[in-house]
């Protein structure tokens, strides 16, 4: 045992190489990058526009606080953001990760609600089943009861209301349609509850990651919750740091569902893995407010807008656009689904595939018919995962999927360059490892 804290006492191999889909180990081992560690590595490991990218600009500059300097990546990658972004985005506060960029966005919507005479808006609404970040304003945030539970004395004021779940809360009387009415309805009943001059802004993921697996809204879900912030004068914040940057089949996942956001989070895809980054976005009445007022948002990071990380992202997202990756995911997720419900479709213990694009999951149950979880002491997710690494394959399994103690599922969100065999592949080493977890 070495001197890193680590995220447990298992000890674990140590990455050495990576090769398109698929990583090397000390040890000579390889695996399957099947979830893009989180949903991560969208060009795979050894993109060579990407670390020449990288390179060039370390041979530039490496860091200039933003303090007293804009750097030429940072102004690329931030207009070339706003030129593929969701109507009315016009502004980019580029960060360091998803849980920097979520915190971002909480407190601009503060800070908005004051420069515009609102000072009694300081209520956030959110969504159970939800993961917005780790640090204490984002986990305040979301709405995953084990990651909260430890830390709740800490966490600050937030508001929880039903997922948009189809599978677990959608009633046998009820079309997807009127279903997505009545969960978006909720959020109105909440603000009217709380008091709609209290409200500062609601905060979801279009779909949702880690915490539920893969759940996308069904159809008219968002525009209903659009309307309902817009009537209140609450402000609508996407978190895509997760399913954006074209892991869903579009470059920002809310656009299949015809709506924008007023802040719009995004991270993981965004870098790629090749550096940490993430960004805060937001409409220029938003930024003019500020800018117009007090002058400066009252917040900021030591490495935020770093020119590394910004010359990595922009090249992403150059890769992204400039190679029709996006176009490829609608493609090659259509590949996995069907690949998934070969394998899984008339399975014993798996009650649902879901998702969108290269953001697939499998929820586990135990009994199909009642749709009952397993008892969460077997730690079925954890067995899936430890029989996957066996395999040879990385997946992104969790538990508490139903209500943050029941339930598990298996994320799925491979590199976007993954090819017809490695799908097969993947599909055929899951199954396995499935198998072998619940024997």
């Amino acid at each position: 045992m070495g001197h890193v804290f680590g995220r447990g006492a298992a000890a674990l191999p140590t990455a050495v190489r990576g090769e398109g889909c698929y990583l090397f180990d000390a040890e000579g081992r390889t695996w399957l990058d099947g979830s893009g560690g989180a949903a991560v590595s969208c060009l795979g490991h050894s993109d060579a526009d990407v670390r020449a990218a990288i390179h060039a600009q370390l041979d530039r500059v490496a860091f200039a606080h933003t303090g007293f300097f804009t750097s030429d990546p940072a102004e690329a990658l931030a207009d070339l953001l706003v030129e593929h972004a969701p109507e009315g985005i016009d502004r980019v506060y580029l960060l360091s990760g998803g849980s920097e960029a979520v915190e971002a966005a909480i407190k601009l919507a503060r800070q908005y609600a004051l420069e515009t005479g609102q000072p009694e808006r300081h209520r956030l609404i959110a969504r159970r089943q939800s993961y917005h970040g780790n640090t204490l304003g984002a986990l305040a945030a979301g709405g995953n009861a084990w990651r909260r539970e430890k830390y709740a004395p800490l966490l600050v004021e937030t508001h929880h209301i039903a997922p948009c779940f189809e599978y677990r809360e959608r009633r046998e009387d009820e079309t997807p349609e009127a279903y997505g009415q009545r969960a978006a309805d909720e959020l109105e009943a909440e603000i009217l509850r709380l008091g709609p001059e209290s409200v500062l802004a609601f905060i979801a993921e279009p779909v949702v990651g880690a915490t539920a697996g893969a759940v996308p809204p069904v159809p008219g879900y968002f525009q209903r919750i659009r309307e309902i912030c817009d009537r209140y004068g609450v402000l609508l914040i996407l978190d895509e740091v997760m399913c954006g940057m074209g892991r869903t089949g579009s470059l920002f996942a809310c656009e299949q569902d015809g709506i924008a956001p007023d802040i719009l989070t995004i991270a993981k895809g965004l870098g790629a893995g090749y550096m940490p980054i993430g960004a805060m976005l937001c409409t220029a009445a938003i930024h003019d407010a500020i800018a117009q007022g007090s002058g400066s948002f009252q917040h900021g990071h030591t490495y935020h807008g770093h020119p590394l990380a910004a010359a990595a992202g922009h090249a992403v997202l150059r890769a992204l656009i400039d190679r029709d990756l996006v176009a490829r995911v609608g493609v090659q997720g259509e590949t996995l689904e069907a690949g998934l419900r070969a394998q899984f479709g008339q399975h014993a213990h798996v009650g649902d595939i879901r998702g969108r694009g290269l953001f697939r999951a499998i929820e586990l149950v135990e009994d199909r018919a009642t749709r009952r979880p397993f008892d969460p002491a077997r730690k079925l997710h954890a067995r899936v995962k430890a029989a996957a690494m066996e395999e040879g394959l990385i997946i992104y399994p969790a538990g508490g999927t139903v209500n943050g103690r029941d339930g598990d599922h298996v994320l799925i969100a491979p590199p976007f360059i993954i090819e017809d065999a490695q799908i097969d592949e993947l599909v055929g080493k899951l199954g396995r490892a499935v198998e072998r977890a619940l024997a």
